[in-house]
């Protein structure tokens, strides 16, 4: 499943390219903020191997050079020079939850993630800041073969060499800014694997806490599912509030092998400072079936276009989300596809709500090589606006080079039915709770593609959007 070039070459550039990718109109812009010395004491910090730091430099520069987007919403408010691109928690990763330190474990334990680990999870790994302070996977799963560790650790042991082959292949620094940021300086994360034909009966989990005012948090996951196997990984993040901006500029990559399936599930409720500019991209072999579930809640500005390329023939995705805009927020969210394989599939069902004059904004891309013979897609979006200070749009776009292709869009825009209010409010439902109950109702599609206690969640958190009270 690797190679020592970028993945994203097997297909071609021009198509790869398409609404979200490298320009060369995007460099030539330099930046003086982020020096050699923070990236290579970085470096020192984590332990890299020698090709690790390379790698950084090289990040460095790219970075250095590349302009900020300025396709999507406005990221003027973010200082990159004032972000602070490392901090380091008290103690060290822990495999026992009574190890961690005790501010951190208050933190985790009210978000419930020992009670999720105890009651339907396989493994967890939680992040606080820039380090990963808890990892461990379930003996019995760990007996099958199951790798789930920190991925600064496994680039030091028997899985080393498959990291440096798959490390930001997909995801290439060049790719945009913020990715070039990203291979600069990141830290923590996790890796997977899943050897051939192994089933993890229930999920794996990492979940994303940024606590600090001012700094960013740049985790990288790394994922491989080999021919035949099956896994479902559920990502948390959250944030509290500061007055000034956090950014998140974290990123995953995903291999799903011949045959075998990989769920990626994602509840974000990061806090209104947050710019959340997150990259994430799968590719599949043939037969194999990559599943998205998200969860957008949150953040100030968003930037976040899940891709899959579907490289292997009868390969398939399929793209479940939801994205809530409420005052003072601007998400641009959406999914990309790139059919290379014959006869391969994609499906996407996408839903937004926005309310006190919140921004979403759905971009959908599809392109079909000319010899994806056979390929399939339908992307479906549908959005709620509950007042008349809200903004909803849908941007999808095409680029089909065969004939022998079956291509679909459909949006569609509303708002809550006075009608419908009525009828729950007759039954003594309170008019709040009424709206509420029609919001998770259009919201029931993510919802239950979760496991249940994350399902909860999700509708929880809808209702504090409902009311204004989140971050």
């Amino acid at each position: 499943m690797s190679s020592e070039k970028t993945y994203v070459e097997d297909v071609d550039r021009n198509l790869y390219d398409f609404r979200y990718g490298y320009n060369e109109e995007d460099y030539y812009q330099v930046d003086a903020g982020l020096t050699p010395e923070i990236v290579e004491q970085i470096s020192t910090e984590k332990n890299d191997p020698e090709w690790m730091r390379k790698f950084r430099l090289e990040s460095l520069k790219t970075y250095q050079k590349i302009r900020i987007p300025d396709w999507g919403p406005s990221i003027d408010g973010l200082e990159m020079d004032n972000i602070i691109t490392y901090i380091k928690p008290k103690g060290k990763m822990s495999a026992d939850w009574e190890d961690v330190p005790e501010e951190i474990k208050d933190t985790f334990e009210r978000l419930g993630i020992p009670k999720a680990e105890r009651e339907s999870l396989a493994g967890v790994g939680a992040q606080y800041d820039s380090e990963l302070v808890y990892h461990n996977v379930r003996e019995e799963v760990a007996a099958m073969g199951v790798v789930y560790t920190d991925l600064e650790s496994a680039m030091h042991g028997p899985y080393a060499e498959m990291i440096e082959k798959h490390f930001m292949k997909l995801v290439p620094p060049s790719d945009h800014k913020f990715a070039a940021l990203h291979g600069a300086v990141w830290s923590g994360g996790s890796f997977v694997y899943v050897p051939p034909g192994v089933t993890v009966e229930i999920p794996l989990q990492s979940y994303f806490r940024l606590n600090a005012p001012g700094a960013g948090q740049f985790e990288h996951t790394l994922i491989i599912v080999d021919e035949g196997a099956n896994l479902h990984f559920i990502e948390g993040c959250s944030a509290p509030k500061y007055n000034i901006a956090n950014l998140h500029a974290g990123c995953v990559e995903l291999f799903v092998g011949k045959n075998a399936k990989l769920r990626y599930s994602t509840i974000e409720n990061w806090s209104k400072n947050m710019y959340n500019l997150n990259t994430k991209r799968a590719i599949v072999e043939e037969g194999g079936v990559m599943e998205w579930v998200s969860g957008s809640f949150g953040s100030h500005v968003s930037y976040l276009y899940p891709m899959t390329i579907l490289k292997g023939d009868r390969s398939r995705m399929e793209y479940t989300g939801i994205t809530f805009a409420g005052e003072g927020q601007n998400l641009d969210t959406g999914m990309k596809v790139v059919h290379t394989g014959k006869n391969t599939t994609s499906a996407v069902n996408a839903k937004s709500i926005s309310k006190s004059g919140g921004i979403s904004t759905f971009r959908s891309a599809v392109v079909v090589n000319k010899d994806a013979t056979g390929a399939k897609s339908a992307v479906d979006c549908s959005s709620l606006m509950l007042d008349d200070q809200s903004q909803s749009d849908t941007i999808p776009a095409m680029d089909v080079r065969t004939k022998d292709a079956q291509i679909g869009h459909e949006a569609k825009i509303g708002k809550i039915s006075d009608d419908a209010v009525f009828y729950l409010m007759s039954r003594g439902i309170s008019e709040e709770d009424a709206r509420a109950m029609i919001v998770s109702g259009f919201a029931d599609n993510v919802s239950k593609e979760l496991p249940l206690e994350y399902a909860v969640e999700m509708n929880n958190l809808i209702r504090l959007e409902m009311k204004g009270s989140i971050g």
